[in-house]
């Protein structure tokens, strides 16, 4: 037995604005809007697809401290430095949290705060699952319950 991680969650003070800008990082996709203004994001294929979730949780109060769990990209389809540009000009910014600037990574933050670094290493793209084969996946008993 293993378990899996299904989605990752990440208070924001405007989670709509977060959303998007983390739709346009990941090539994700809205999956969902909560009354109290959350929304959860993720691949077309959904939660309990081929990439975990990220569920913006509306919290109005402000980022205190640097994360103790950060997110690592990798390009899937082009080098480091045109991935570096294109997460700037999407909102990112650098951020300094005690690199010594011999890193092979670049440490930003989106545009609440948070630190996520971007990796060298290229990874090729996650296949997406049509929402259905998914579904039928996780009803065969071999996958979790998508609820």
């Amino acid at each position: 037995m293993a378990s899996r991680i299904g989605e990752l969650v990440l208070e924001a003070r405007d989670p709509e604005a977060l959303a998007r800008f983390w739709c346009a990082v990941l090539d994700f996709v809205v999956l969902d809007e909560a009354e109290d203004g959350s929304v959860e994001i993720g691949a077309p294929d959904g939660f309990g697809g081929s990439q975990p979730t990220i569920y913006l949780s509306r919290n109005e109060a402000p980022k205190r401290d640097q994360l103790r769990l950060h997110i690592d990209l990798n390009p899937t389809d082009q080098d480091q430095d045109a991935e570096l540009e294109r997460l700037l000009a999407l909102g990112a910014r650098p951020a300094d949290v005690g690199q010594t600037g011999e890193e092979s990574w670049h440490v930003l933050s989106d545009p609440e705060g948070n630190e996520f670094c971007l990796l060298r290493a290229r990874l090729a793209p996650v296949p997406v699952v049509p929402r259905s084969a998914a579904e039928d996946w996780a009803g065969s008993g071999l996958g979790s319950d998508l609820s």
